[in-house]
């Protein structure tokens, strides 16, 4: 085919979402009990969450029913492109062929709309009235902002401090869609005001937004927590992405040998490789990568632990590769990859060598994002990059190739850091190994692993 692009109409818009612990030959460790270190009941997270999401928190079904209220939200943006990148591969004068599937196309510029909109369907259905959640670099903020505004609930974000700065637009966004939205950590909360008063200068982490968000939920009646990665539910949401791809690349004629992402808590990666790798686990030979900045090497440098999901120890403990729940990254510019741990299905993929995990410098990623932006017209988020970097890697040493990545978000509400890399003001960080094994001195003891 010579298209640039591979549609697919309204028609076609996946009617389930897909599970993929239906087809692991293994078993993914099951989150545990803070206090107890049992295994965790459904009960035990009926305090956050309704139950419809709780059941497909734990479900072992292969297919999961879309309702037709959240489809009729997807077709506001979704069936989403897959595109080629013919500019790009010209430029790299490559014999690879390049695909990318464009979730920049939704109403806030990211793949976060795609649980968001379910989470707040499944909620306003047991009479929620108000969601509380954080965010880091505001993707997911603004996603949420947006669903309780299509289901007429309230919401309250807790927005990570150095993004909350950083990325004033995104603030925008939730207050046009009638969110509140705090810098985190706040005086709001116990655990934010326990923070800052330790660290007044506190710049925030997703796993003390994470504490804030669930306190506030925990605390207030008809009031629930909404997460926009990590947990089970929100990775099969995310799955309309891969369906989708599979059926657009078998239009073009194609079998992909690169499937690419990246990776922060897991949703977007999860989501778009999960439909592919039934195949993969049938010993087809497609390699899957994972990307992540240096400043925040959770797959690369982090443990396969339990650990809490926050930095103030109120979530169950989900074994993942982990920094260590104290961890606080510096302030990068990829704020929605500055978190601690990994979903536990793409950490039991990465356990059983299934995925690779690559890491990289921001100078780096943002120097891949401009080229990518030259040739294909589209500046991708900054966590997107990481992805559009490896793909670049790739293409650059393979011959004769397909490489499919995810462009999870567009990156116009973060013009400001693209100025601070022209400008030759962004800096590289590994983060120092010293810093990383005292962190994770404060992963539990647990007889679980």
């Amino acid at each position: 085919m010579n298209e640039y692009t591979i549609p697919l109409s309204e028609r076609e818009l996946p009617r389930e979402w897909y599970n993929i612990q239906a087809d692991l030959p293994f078993e993914v460790p099951r989150p545990v009990h803070p206090l107890t270190h049992m295994p965790l009941k459904k009960e035990d997270l009926r305090p956050l969450f309704p139950d419809v999401l709780i059941d497909q928190e734990f479900t072992g079904k292969k297919w999961v029913r879309i309702p037709a209220p959240v489809r009729d939200a997807y077709r506001l943006w979704r069936p989403t492109p897959l595109k080629r990148a013919r500019r790009l591969e010209k430029q790299l004068k490559t014999t690879c062929r390049i695909y990318y599937k464009d979730e920049s196309v939704s109403p806030t510029g990211s793949h976060k709309t795609n649980t968001a909109v379910a989470q707040a369907y499944f909620n306003m259905r047991q009479g929620v009235k108000r969601l509380t959640t954080e965010t880091g670099a505001g993707q997911w903020g603004a996603a949420l902002s947006f669903a309780c505004n299509v289901f007429s609930l309230k919401c309250r974000v807790f927005m990570v401090k150095v993004s909350f700065h950083q990325k004033p637009f995104r603030k925008s966004l939730m207050h046009i869609w009638g969110s509140e939205v705090f810098p985190s950590p706040s005086h709001l909360t116990a655990s934010g005001r326990k923070i800052l008063q330790a660290d007044p200068h506190c710049q925030g982490s997703l796993g003390m937004a994470i504490s804030e968000a669930v306190e506030e939920a925990v605390h207030h009646r008809a009031t629930k927590y909404s997460l926009g990665s990590v947990l089970n539910h929100v990775l099969l949401h995310q799955t309309v992405i891969g369906m989708e791809a599979k059926k657009q690349l078998k239009r073009a004629g194609e079998t992909p040998d690169y499937l690419i992402g990246c990776v922060g808590g897991g949703s977007n990666f999860g989501g778009f490789v999960f439909p592919f790798l039934a195949e993969v686990l049938r010993k087809k030979k497609i390699r899957v990568i994972a990307t992540e900045p240096t400043a925040c090497p959770t797959l690369t440098k982090g443990l396969y632990k339990y650990d809490f999901g926050d930095t103030s120890c109120l979530t169950p403990l989900i074994k993942m590769y982990t920094l260590g729940h104290g961890f606080v990254p510096p302030g990068i510019h990829s704020g929605g990859l500055r978190y601690h741990g990994c979903s536990s299905l793409v950490s039991a993929l990465r356990s059983h060598k299934i995925i690779e995990a690559r890491a990289f410098h921001q100078t780096a990623v943002f120097k891949a994002a401009v080229l990518f932006a030259k040739t294909e017209g589209i500046v991708p988020a900054p966590e997107s990059a990481h992805a559009v970097k490896a793909a670049v890697d790739v293409a650059r040493k393979e011959k004769n190739k397909t490489i499919v990545f995810n462009l999870s978000g567009h990156g116009f509400l973060d013009l400001s850091s693209y100025d601070k890399f022209l400008k030759g003001e962004l800096k590289d960080f590994a983060y120092p190994v010293s810093k990383i094994k005292k962190a994770l001195k404060e992963v539990p003891a647990s007889e679980n692993g």
